[in-house]
């Protein structure tokens, strides 16, 4: 089958052998899959000449289930998430936790970032903000954007920032007007309510070196308020600016708990909602549940459509045209 791998820092379709059905998975094929720019653009560069299997984000149709598999069936439309079980290739063995059946009404194109909102959701969990609490969220990539959208459906008081005035645009037609170009009008703005100076939490989801911005956003926070590290970024923090405001730095593990636990993911062994409320599968639910009641609406940030074959085009888009582009899907 065909999939997509990265080597010597290029993207490559190959052929590679065909996943088979164990005990607590799905066999799917794979209708179309959503590209992680942060993680797979630079996965993709430090790539040598040992092939690395790329994406984590897809939906496909059923085709086979496992012996414990009961909650779909051959034929169901799933969405799915979580490498290594889930890249761009054509067949995919995955989880039973990690699967989540579509409704009828859901295109299999917006369907096809529940990694990204999984993530999205899970990183704002880790703010544990309340209604009516003010976050701001910085970069708008389609990882930020997606954290916002949510963040507004929960009824959050959302702040957003990115440099780049087209994705500060995007947003905007969203129906978000807090949306700033400059770091001095996002200031500006959380100050403007005496009531509520400050925001309760930062989520960062920008990517790259971090100890400016890090800092930064430290002045932003009211008393004891929280920042939650989402994208790519190296943690450097005054120690002195922390304490002063006794603030809280979190790390999002990806998609929630049960990333990267065995027993979880391999085994199938859910942890129980009194202990662990929302796991990474539960999260998966919560977004298709978004979109699904069109709470939020991830179509506008699609950029581009590429049938599997042509993915080495689809990372160029993202370094050629970047203020254009945020969400790429792959076709098979």
């Amino acid at each position: 089958m065909r999939a997509v791998v990265a080597i010597n820092g290029e993207a490559e379709v190959r052929q590679v052998p065909e996943p088979v059905v164990e005990p607590n998975r799905i066999l799917v094929r794979t209708i179309c899959s959503a590209i992680s720019p942060g993680t797979e653009i630079e996965m993709k560069k430090r790539a040598g000449a040992s092939p690395v299997s790329l994406g984590y984000s897809a939906v496909g149709t059923v085709l086979q289930t496992g012996e414990g598999v009961t909650h779909v069936r051959p034929g169901d439309r799933v969405a799915c998430y979580g490498a290594p079980y889930v890249k761009h290739a054509e067949l995919l063995a995955v989880p039973k936790a990690l699967a989540v059946p579509l409704p009828a009404s859901l295109s299999a194109d917006e369907a096809a970032f529940v990694g990204l909102g999984a993530i999205a959701i899970h990183g704002l969990r880790q703010a544990e903000l309340q209604f009516g609490s003010k976050v701001a969220v910085v970069g708008l990539g389609i990882l930020g954007q997606l954290t916002c959208q949510i963040a507004e459906a929960a009824g959050y008081r959302v702040y957003a920032l990115d440099l780049l005035e087209e994705r500060c645009s995007m947003l905007r037609r969203s129906g978000l007007n807090t949306v700033f170009a400059s770091y001095e009008e996002l200031e500006a703005s959380l100050r403007s309510d005496y009531l509520v100076e400050g925001a309760d939490a930062v989520v960062l989801c920008a990517g790259g070196g971090g100890a400016e911005l890090l800092n930064r956003s430290l002045g932003w926070l009211r008393d004891r308020g929280r920042i939650v590290i989402v994208g790519d970024m190296h943690a450097e923090l005054s120690r002195e600016l922390m304490f002063a405001k006794e603030a809280e730095l979190r790390i999002a593990r990806a998609g929630g708990p049960g990333r990267y636990d065995a027993a979880y993911e391999q085994d199938g062994v859910d942890y129980p909602v009194g202990f662990v409320r929302w796991t990474e599968g539960r999260n998966m639910y919560e977004y298709i549940r978004l979109l699904g009641e069109r709470k939020i609406d991830v179509m506008p940030l699609v950029s581009k459509k590429l049938p599997v074959d042509r993915a080495g085009e689809a990372y160029e888009w993202y370094l050629r045209a970047p203020k254009e582009t945020l969400g790429v899907l792959l076709t098979y």
